[in-house]
């Protein structure tokens, strides 16, 4: 059963891994594309801003808070739709940088469903496996 354990254990934390890694990616690329790799205007636009919420549920994911990848999970879609529409509407450089927006968001919301699948899962075993120790 320990090996077992160890194995859901790492599985839960490469989910967290990849989590936080996408969102990092997203808050990154989301700054750079508005300001300086393909803004709507020259010189940088105020739709910069669109990455400060994703700056809140940061701290969440790095405390491994289970509530905070559930409404992530939700949140993302936001990002993933401005991602469909800018890579389907704009040119260039922005439509790839778009699709790459689409791909962190795929990324983040697989990894946020399959982390808190995983730890239901796991609490689910843990609980089954205590009260089959405790019962006579």
């Amino acid at each position: 059963m320990n090996t077992l354990d160890n194995t859901a254990n790492t599985t839960v934390s490469w989910t967290r891994h990849v989590a936080v890694a996408s969102l990092l990616g997203l808050i990154v690329l989301g700054l750079a594309w508005e300001l300086w790799l393909a803004p709507i205007r020259p010189g940088g636009s105020w739709l910069a801003l669109k990455v400060l919420p994703l700056c809140i549920p940061l701290a969440g994911l790095l405390k491994s808070r289970m509530y905070t990848y559930r409404w992530l999970s939700l949140l993302i879609w936001l990002y993933f739709t401005e991602g469909v529409v800018r890579a389907w509407s704009d040119q260039g450089l922005s439509a790839g940088l778009a699709l790459l927006e689409v791909l962190l968001c795929l990324a983040l919301f697989v990894a946020c469903a399959l982390h808190v699948r995983l730890r239901l899962h796991n609490a689910k075993v843990s609980a089954a496996a205590a009260s089959a120790t405790v019962t006579p």
